[in-house]
């Protein structure tokens, strides 16, 4: 299994042909041990789906082998002690090892497999998370799914939804040495931004999440230095908490800025909803129950502030959660992951099915 880790974090798939390329090295891995994988593709990006088991019920474990950018000498993989370095090493490729391995091992006892297994692996999570969406709009959304990004062996039950939108501010040009003549697009943005800090829906919390998060992310404005700008664009990435609502923050947003700006435009960008898996989930409480006693240890849960393609599950009902090995500094120079927690892992996967 860590031979396969390894392999996988030296395929460069930091784009779309080198997260082909790792997906259809995991199709041939699959293959040699008798499984027999069917792929998907949409619009040129490949995602793999393959079954085991029988019964009412289907485990969904999904992974994605996408990686962030990174330096070729990040895609040379190299351990010291329990330490296993490497881009994607934590940010997923442990984790599909795992999940491969698992799946494998579970397919030589299929009289023992009462729920269907189904394993999926895609190709962009790290940007768009199509393939898992596609996956789920034609129909592959079971009734609990894991998804196995690093979380250090505890369970990520819930997360925030997403709303991300631009505000387009409008002003009044004029010369550069005569500013007063002008209305300065710029300096209403940075009025702007101190009004949008004092809405009501940063005030939201519960158990797993003390408010929501706002990053102004992007501004455009200006051409010249002798030009006040007329126009001003700010993009907002909003992370909101369980019970909250997408079209209830834009409403609101979009009454200060018409309030304020009335000659103002808010363009959505993208929403997701929040994921919101319930601690009395009959999976959740096995997971957590067969986690704690093979890791000898309590099993937490927590929120994620991210989000992940367990998004694309919740929407349709399925209990999804984030839980994986234990790593740090994804997306970083020194990613790495605990060979012993991708052990566990495997094992945790496996116990969780046949228990």
């Amino acid at each position: 299994m860590i031979e396969l880790l390894k392999d996988l974090i030296r395929i460069k798939s930091d784009d779309l042909e080198g997260a082909n390329e790792a997906l259809l090295y995991c199709k041939t891995w699959l293959e040699k041990r008798d499984i027999t994988p069917t792929i998907y593709e949409h619009d040129g990006k490949l995602m793999l789906v393959a079954e085991i088991g029988s019964g009412d019920d289907c485990i969904i474990w999904n992974g994605h082998v996408d990686v962030v950018p990174g330096e070729l000498e990040q895609f040379i993989p190299y351990i010291e002690g329990d330490l296993l370095f490497g881009r994607g090493a934590a940010d997923m490729k442990a984790g599909v090892a795992a999940m491969m391995q698992a799946f494998y091992e579970l397919s030589l006892v299929p009289h023992k497999l009462t729920p269907k297994v189904q394993l999926h692996i895609v190709t962009d999570e790290e940007t768009s998370g199509d393939t898992s969406k596609y996956l789920v709009d034609i129909g592959f959304h079971g009734d609990f799914v894991i998804c196995g990004e690093p979380t250090q062996l505890h369970i990520g039950l819930q997360a925030k939804g997403i709303v991300q939108l631009d505000i387009v501010l409008k002003g009044k040009s004029s010369h550069g040495s005569r500013p007063w003549e002008g209305i300065n697009a710029i300096e209403q943005a940075f009025l702007f931004d101190q009004e949008m800090r004092k809405l009501s829906f940063l005030t939201a919390s519960n158990t797993f999440y003390d408010y929501p998060s706002l990053n102004l992310a992007k501004i455009h404005a200006g051409e010249r230095y002798n030009v006040v700008p007329d126009e001003c664009i700010m993009s907002y990435d909003i992370r909101f908490v369980p019970g909250q609502y997408a079209v209830d923050i834009i409403n609101e947003i979009k009454y200060m800025t018409s309030s304020l700006y009335p000659n103002s435009e808010v363009i959505i960008h993208s929403t997701a909803p929040a994921v919101t898996t319930e601690e009395n989930n009959k999976y959740v409480q096995k997971l957590q129950q067969v986690t704690s006693s093979i890791s000898a240890r309590p099993t937490e849960l927590f929120g994620q502030h991210g989000s992940a393609d367990t998004r694309f599950y919740a929407e349709k009902g399925a209990g999804a959660i984030e839980f994986g090995p234990s790593g740090a500094d994804w997306h970083g120079r020194k990613e790495y992951v605990l060979i012993s927690s991708v052990e566990r892992f495997k094992e945790i996967l496996i116990s969780f099915i046949l228990d």
